[in-house]
């Protein structure tokens, strides 16, 4: 993927650079400005005047030895330009330019179903994919199509998650599941109903919380403001009071799912732009 640009920019990344054997990154995809206003829930009750907002799109690459997992894989291309979202790469483009074969994905982990986060699971026909089973009931059910479900939903995508279900290659469950050793996924709720977190090992003594949309902007638990899109208020509120929780152990590190600021909380991976370190905060 010579020229392929990863980030925004010039840069590219480079033709097969090295990727630890035990690596856990972020990889920026796309990009939109949006508005405080749009992006929290009842923004007026902040007594605040609206301003842009930049919104960073991620998905998420885990490497421990030679098992690798995708948590989330984006937006398709074609739906990120109908939505009016810039976008730079998808994950079958990203990971050869990583040295990694998109055959090699054990699992991909489905964080929840919004379309930015099941727009290329198409990419991958072999792969399992694992997502709780509150979050692929509800999609699959008569009230996912109500007007305020289905505008964070595309419909084909739904169906290319059924389709695999049928193929056997679906694993739901409730509550925490041990993926694999250093891989633990935590059903949370609230933006989604079956939203989940991923505790990733990055080394023996460091974890990343790979937080997803459990927390898009780190200010929805710092400063205590929701997000504007949710299905469960109380358990959006439980979810960042267990993130804040998580914040708190020694060694473990919030990766928000749509902020900017990982960037500036991680240090960038030598392997190009738009990539970031997760085992290395800054």
């Amino acid at each position: 993927m010579t020229g392929e640009n990863v980030g925004g920019g010039n840069a590219v990344i480079a033709e097969n650079p090295a990727l630890e054997e035990n690596a856990v990154l972020a990889v920026r995809y796309g990009h939109r400005v949006t508005s405080y206003g749009e992006m929290y829930l009842n923004y007026s009750l902040y007594g605040e005047p609206d301003a842009d907002l930049d919104i960073a799109y991620y998905f998420w690459i885990i490497r421990h030895g030679r098992r690798v997992t995708l948590v989330d894989t984006g937006f398709a291309p074609e739906v990120g330009d109908r939505r009016g979202r810039v976008h730079y790469t998808t994950p079958a483009q990203a990971l050869p330019a990583l040295g990694i074969d998109p055959a090699d994905v054990a699992s991909i982990v489905i964080t929840h179903a919004h379309w930015d986060h099941i727009g290329n699971i198409g990419q991958f026909p072999q792969a399992e994919l694992v997502l709780t089973e509150a979050e692929y009931d509800f999609w699959t059910s008569p009230m996912a199509a109500r007007a305020h479900f289905a505008a964070h939903s595309e419909a084909g995508e739904i169906a290319e998650l059924e389709r695999a279900r049928r193929e056997g290659r679906v694993t739901l469950f409730n509550r925490e599941l041990t993926l694999a050793p250093g891989i633990e996924l935590v059903e949370v709720g609230g933006h989604t109903p079956g939203q989940l977190i991923v505790l990733a090992a990055t080394s023996e003594a460091s974890t990343a919380v790979l937080a997803s949309d459990a927390l898009h902007f780190y200010a929805e638990a710092e400063r205590d403001r929701p997000f504007a899109v949710v299905a469960d208020l109380p358990a959006m509120y439980r979810a960042y009071d267990l993130l804040g929780e998580l914040a708190g152990q020694p060694g473990t590190h919030l990766v928000a799912g749509h902020d900017p600021l990982v960037s500036e909380r991680f240090a960038a991976h030598p392997a190009g732009p738009g990539l970031v370190d997760l085992g290395a905060p800054r």
